[in-house]
């Protein structure tokens, strides 16, 4: 499964000195560098170098500064990775190639282009808005089978945590998480319900909700809203 590809990819860019997440809007992961505006870059996953792997690229980059396609290593050298034409390809559009072994070892194959243009600066907001208010990095880049754990879903969990020992009030969740009225109120999920004016209880949707991730100790101050 390209998951397998994700932990080796994301050792690669955090020594390049990038932040990684996976599962940022849409791309099987997105890194951000510590400058100001930063760097993006996103990359794509798959078993193998194909054509798919290189229309998921040029559907991302006019919200990347980078562009990094990942697959593994074909068995005997003989994929993708070594056809001249393949890595032309990459390099006329701007993009990266990264090579995975069986180890876990990444090769470069293709340098991406430096400084490429960024023609949809409201969507690379967005990346990089999801990528900041995301606690932790929760979500396996390349997962395509289980809801993502985005930055408003760790927010309405939370909020579910506290509402899992009995009604609470909007006011008393407030200090913790910012957001907690829109998203009682939006009740997205369907984990919430109301018992009276700015009272909440919690849903047996929610309760179900908790068992499947349950949840650890998160300050959301300034996290703001997200991607459902």
């Amino acid at each position: 499964m390209e998951t397998a590809l994700y932990l080796p990819v994301k050792r690669f860019l955090e020594k390049l000195g990038f932040t990684v997440k996976g599962e940022v809007g849409g791309c099987d992961l997105v890194a951000l560098s510590g400058d100001d505006p930063p760097i993006v870059v996103i990359g794509e996953l798959k078993l193998t170098f194909n054509l798919e792997l290189v229309l998921q690229a040029v559907d991302r980059a006019a919200a990347a500064d980078e562009v990094w396609l990942a697959a593994k290593f074909s068995a005997r050298g003989k994929g993708r990775e070594s056809d001249a034409r393949y890595r032309n390809l990459c390099r006329r559009l701007g993009f990266g190639m990264l090579a995975v072994t069986n180890t876990g070892d990444v090769e470069v194959i293709v340098q991406p282009a430096t400084a490429s243009p960024r023609r949809n600066p409201k969507k690379r907001s967005r990346l990089v808005s999801e990528h900041r208010r995301r606690k932790g990095d929760p979500a396996m880049g390349g997962s395509t089978r289980s809801p993502i754990m985005t930055a408003y879903r760790q927010q309405a969990l939370a909020c579910a945590s506290a509402l899992s020992q009995g009604p609470r009030r909007v006011r008393d969740l407030k200090p913790e998480m910012p957001d907690a009225a829109k998203i009682l109120q939006h009740n997205v999920y369907g984990w919430f319900d109301r018992a009276e004016r700015g009272i909440y209880v919690l849903t047996d949707a929610g309760h179900a909700a908790l068992k499947r991730w349950p949840q650890q100790p998160i300050d959301f101050a300034g996290a703001g809203d997200s991607i459902p």
